[in-house]
This record gives structure tokens, sequence and C-alpha cells, in this order.
């Protein structure tokens, strides 16, 4: 391979397109640390940054904190080969790096509003460290204007140019690698040519499958991610008021949805009726434009309503669980399998399953919870409130009923012979319509499910 090397103007020696960069990442949640193992894996030399210590601890020596397939091998691989590694110390982060991304979480505050407070008390910090003309990309989440506000906090304190893009996130958990290095595009919103072309061959290696890099605006950079959220949380919410509305009409929303899905314009995705949407992204952001949106002046209703669809629809599961019981649900025991906001992470914010579990809490009812990998995170929340299962059919064992609010693959074919045997009343309310109406019937369950008829053994 060759070593040539060009020179950047006002950037130092930079890389040529598929030659290492030296690369930091400020943050080692999901995105930042995705981010940076993904970048390492195609041979440039990353730094993580945390101000946990602990977490640095664990990741330095190869231990995943969080859940994502694919994602401990990559992270084991690109330590070993000294691509990669873990710190507390930002200052000599900073000095290492040529780009630097900001993967700072944006949590929403009361009024629904981002809170940036820990990405502008970082990005402060980073300009003091500055040594040299950098870029810095944000990964996080941000609202239009976010640009402008961390060039006004850094330029003060740095004598070394620091070019601000915008280079928005769009993974999902439980598939994060994947969309990572198979991207469906890259955005980079910069109005900075120079720092728009290194951002863009940086990226070249996962686009290779002819995917576009799209260089925009710096703001519209800004929106997209949001825009992008909110959509989709959109296309969840009306589908889950027209499956509501089927429940009096007498109609099955599998066949409405798949009449309307087969048109090109529509397609499928995100068009299945359930309990709502969870998750660190969808929730807040949806919240945050609409607070953007009120402080511009601009009417944004239809993404107000899209948040208080999806909160109603949180807690459906527990409306359908007190009309079977009559009201009568003090002293029952309901097992509750999937406790993630979606399959393949152990994420649980915001997560249907929380408000499930509050809900059947309030009202009396013992619940036992399985999930494949969130138990951990469930009992940090609800302690000794609550049981806890490794095992399916041990949570149903002795059970009123099951109560199904995500989607694993390991429950969409159970042994329904053995959950019948298991539990004490054969009873299914489907938060996610895993099963059909005509195999609950001939299996002999009692079965409710989302914008369906319910079933009931003759």
């Amino acid at each position: 391979m060759s070593t040539r090397r060009r020179r950047v103007t006002g950037l130092g020696t930079l890389n040529r397109k598929g030659l290492i960069m030296r690369i930091t990442v400020v943050g080692t949640g999901y995105v930042g640390l995705v981010t940076g193992v993904c970048l390492a894996d195609t041979g440039n030399h990353v730094v993580g940054v945390d101000v946990d210590a602990e977490k640095v601890e664990r990741l330095g020596r190869g231990e995943c904190t969080i859940f994502e397939p694919g994602l401990s091998d990559l992270l084991q691989s690109n330590l070993a080969a000294g691509r990669f590694r873990m710190t507390t110390d930002l200052k000599a982060a900073v000095e290492h790096a040529e780009v630097i991304f900001i993967a700072i979480g944006t949590p929403p505050r009361e009024d629904g509003s981002a809170d940036l407070s820990m990405i502008e008390a970082a990005v402060q910090d980073i300009a003091r460290a500055v040594n040299k003309k950098t870029i810095l990309a944000m990964k996080s989440t941000v609202p239009v204007g976010t640009g402008d506000r961390v060039e006004s906090l850094m330029t003060p304190l740095t004598k070394h140019p620091v070019i601000v893009v915008s280079n928005p996130e769009f993974l999902k958990e439980g598939t994060a690698v994947d969309d990572f290095q198979r991207p469906d595009r890259v955005v980079i919103g910069s109005e900075d040519p120079e720092a728009a072309e290194i951002m863009k061959e940086l990226y070249q290696p996962f686009v290779r499958n002819q995917h576009p890099v799209l260089i925009i605006h710096r703001s519209a950079a800004e929106l997209v991610k949001y825009a992008a959220n909110c959509y989709l949380s959109t296309r969840i919410s009306f589908i889950n008021q027209i499956a509501n509305l089927c429940v009096p009409l007498g109609v099955d929303i599998d066949e409405v949805k798949v009449g309307m899905a087969y048109d090109n314009r529509i397609g499928f995705h995100f068009l299945y009726p359930g309990i709502g949407y969870g998750g660190s992204c969808f929730p807040k952001d949806v919240q945050a434009l609409c607070h953007v949106a009120k402080s511009f002046g601009a009417e944004v209703d239809l993404l107000s309503a899209v948040h208080e669809v999806n909160e109603r629809q949180k807690r459906l599961l527990v409306e359908k669980i007190k009309y079977h019981f009559k009201g009568d649900l003090a002293g029952r025991t309901l097992a509750l399998w999937g406790i993630a906001f979606k399959p393949r992470t152990d994420d649980i914010r915001e997560a249907p399953a929380l408000i499930v579990i509050a809900g059947l809490l309030e009202a009396g009812v013992t619940v036992r919870a399985h999930d494949p990998k969130a138990l951990p995170n469930l009992r940090r929340l609800f302690g000794d409130r609550i049981g806890y299962f490794d095992d399916a059919y041990k949570a149903a064992a002795g059970a009123d009923g099951l109560v199904i609010c995500t989607e694993w693959n390991e429950f969409r074919s159970p042994d329904f012979q053995h959950l019948r045997e298991s539990l004490r009343g054969p009873v299914i309310f489907d938060g996610r319509n895993l099963y059909t109406i005509q195999q609950m019937r001939r299996l002999g369950f009692t079965y409710y499910s989302v914008g369906r008829p319910s079933v009931r053994p003759e």
C-alpha cells in the first residue's frame, strides 16, 4: 500500500483516501461506541473518551457495556490490534485527533427541549485542549443552530480553528453495527468544502454499495435526524390509531395493513401495530422538534398528536387486562415476556413494558418478568417489586396469564403446549401481534392483540 500523503491547507498532514486517520470519539454510549470501533475496524487510530472511569476500564479490557449484536467482537479485535483504546483524559485525546466526534447524550428537559448542557461543557474543554486545526463532527442529535452555538463557545477559548460539521447518525439499536458499516446514506453538514471532503473520505470504506454521501448545509443536517425520526414515529402512531379503530368496527388490522402497504407509495416499514414506540430516540426527538417549532413560532400539531397517541398506546394492554378480569386484578399473577423497547437490545429507555408493569403493580398484580437481555436494567429500576426469570416458561409457571411487550424471535414460536401447562389460565395479551387469530383459536387460548378481534375458546 502506498504511504504517500497530501498536505491539506491548515489541517496539517492528513491521509489520502483509504489511509489511517487519527480520530477521537467523545462519549461511548450506543452511538459513540459503535462509531469508534467501526472506524477503527477500517484501520483508523481511534480513542474513545468517557467521564465514567468504570466504563472506560471495562471497555478497555474488552468488556462491552451494552448489548448490541456484533459489537463485542469488534471491540475486542480492535483493542487487540491497537487501533482502539479508551481513556478519561480528554486533553490527550483531543491532542491525538484530526477529527473529533461528539456522541454525548441530549436527554429531554421537562419542557421537551433537548438538554445540551453536557455537550456545551465538553466542547469548551475540547477548545482549551485543541493544539491544531481540527474538525469537530457532531454525532449527537441536536437542534438546528447547535453548530453555531458550539462555534461561539469554542472560538474565544482556542488559538486554533475548529471546523464544526454536522454528521447525524441513523443507527437502529439491534442492527447498529450493520447500519454503520452499510449505511443507506451518510449525511455531512458543512459549509467548509475542505472539511466536508475529509469527512467524505473517512466514510468511503462504508459506501462501496454505491449509497450516497450527501453534503448539505449544516443547519439542514441538524434537522434531518429529527425529521426522519418524527416521520417514522408518525407512521407508528398512525397505524396504531387505525388499529384501535378496527376494534369497534369489527375489522382485522392485518388485512387493512396489507391492503395499504402493497401501495408502492406506502410500503410495510414501520407499519406494524402494537403498544407504541420507545427507546432513546423517537420519544425525545418528537418532543424536541415540537419544542424547536414552538420556539420559532411554527405549528407542528401533527407531531404533538403523534406523541400523545403513543403515550396512550402504551397503556392499551393494561386496559385489555382489566377488561378481561373485569377489573379484579388485585392478588393476580401475570407473566410478562419482553422488557426492552425492541428486540436485539438491552435498552429499556421509554419502553412500553415499563408502563405496563407500573400499571399492573398499581392494580395489585404480581409481575413475573422475562427478557433475553434486559433483566439487569429492569432490576435496577424496579428492585424487588417484581420477579425476574431467565427462563420464559418458569416466568409463566402458575401465572393467571401471559403479557407480551417485545417481539423477540424466541417468543414467535414457543412450545404452546408447555405454555398452556405452565399458565394457570390460558390467556395471552399480545402487544406485538406475534400470533395469528386462527392459531390461537385452534390452540384453545383466550387471546387479545392490537387491532384484531379477541379470541375466546368455544
